[in-house]
C-alpha cells in the first residue's frame, strides 16, 4: 500500500513537471506570434510610407511638358519652383534698354536719357529683389549659380548704364571697370577725329567679315564718313558694336550648358516628359 501511494505521488510530480514545460512552450509560441504580427505590421506600414515619399513638380521646357518626381524630405515645391526659375528663366537678357543702330535711335536715347536711366534703376531694384527672394534648393551647385547670376546682374546693370550715358558723353567709358579690354574704343571716342575714324574703320571691317554683304558695310562707312554728322555714325558703331560687345563679353555669367541641365534633372528621382516634334 505504501508502495502504491509512493508511485502515485511520483507520477503526479512528473505530470506536473511536464505540464509546466508545455505551458512555458505555449507562452513562448504566443510571444513569437505577437512579435511576428508586429513585424509584419511594421513592414506593411513601411511600404505604405515608402509609397508616399515622392511628390510631383510640373515644369515646361522648350518642347516638353515635364513631371519630375522628387523626395519631399529633401526639397519643397517652392524650392524647386525657384530653382527652375533660376535655371530656365533668369539666364537671358536682364534689361530692356533701347538699342541704338541708327541716328534716329541715337537722338531718342540722348533726348530721353534721364527717363531711360530712371527705368533702368527701377528695373535693377526689382530684379535684385527677385533674386533675394529666391528660395532655391540648398545644395552647393545651385547656391553658387544663384550667386554668379546675382553678380552678373550687377555687372550688366553697370554696363547698360554706362552705355546709355556714353551716347551723350563718351568720357564715362574711360575709367569704368570695363576699361581694360575695351580701352581702345573708349580712348578713340575721347581722342582726335583721326583716332575716331581709324578705330571706326576697324569696327566696320570686322562687322563686314561676318556679314552676307561685306561690300555694302564698307560702302556705308565711306558714305557716312562724308556726311556732316559723321561723328554720330562713328559713335553708334564704336559704342554699340565696339565697346558694347566688348563689355558684354566681360560679364561673368555662369554657362547655360548641359551640365546645368543635368544638375537640374538630378534633383528628381525620375522625370516623365511629353514632347512635341522639333
Amino acid at each position: 500500500m505504501r508502495f502504491f501511494i509512493g508511485v502515485f505521488s511520483c507520477s503526479i510530480i512528473i505530470l506536473s513537471f511536464v505540464g509546466c514545460k508545455k505551458e512555458s512552450s505555449l507562452t513562448k509560441n504566443n510571444k513569437d506570434s505577437v512579435v511576428s504580427s508586429v513585424t509584419n505590421k511594421v513592414t506593411k506600414d513601411s511600404s505604405i510610407i515608402k509609397s508616399k515619399t515622392t511628390e510631383v513638380f510640373s515644369f515646361q521646357t522648350e518642347l516638353c511638358d515635364n513631371k519630375g518626381y522628387f523626395n519631399p524630405q529633401k526639397y519643397t515645391v517652392e524650392q524647386l519652383g525657384d530653382t527652375y526659375k533660376l535655371w530656365y528663366h533668369l539666364g537671358g537678357v536682364s534689361f530692356n534698354t533701347p538699342s541704338v543702330f541708327n541716328v534716329n535711335s541715337l537722338s531718342e536715347v540722348r533726348k530721353n536719357r534721364e527717363k531711360i536711366l530712371a527705368k533702368l534703376d527701377k528695373d535693377f531694384e526689382e530684379k535684385k529683389k527677385l533674386y533675394n527672394q529666391l528660395k532655391i534648393v540648398d545644395n552647393t551647385y545651385w547656391q553658387k549659380i544663384k550667386e554668379q547670376r546675382y553678380n552678373a546682374l550687377h555687372q550688366e546693370y553697370e554696363k547698360e548704364k554706362l552705355q546709355m550715358v556714353a551716347y551723350s558723353d563718351p568720357s564715362v567709358l574711360l575709367n569704368s571697370k570695363f576699361s581694360g579690354k575695351c580701352k581702345n574704343f573708349a580712348s578713340a571716342l575721347n581722342s582726335t577725329d583721326d583716332a575716331i575714324i581709324s578705330e571706326w574703320r576697324k569696327v566696320r571691317e570686322k562687322v563686314s567679315k561676318s556679314n552676307a554683304d561685306p561690300e555694302r558695310i564698307m560702302n556705308d562707312f565711306e558714305t557716312h564718313l562724308k556726311e556732316p554728322n559723321w561723328k554720330d555714325y562713328a559713335i553708334i558703331d564704336l559704342i554699340t558694336f565696339g565697346w558694347g560687345n566688348c563689355a558684354n563679353a566681360q560679364i561673368e555669367r555662369p554657362a547655360q550648358d548641359e551640365k546645368m541641365n543635368k544638375e537640374f534633372e538630378n534633383l528628381f528621382i525620375k522625370i516623365d516628359s511629353e514632347c512635341d516634334e522639333p
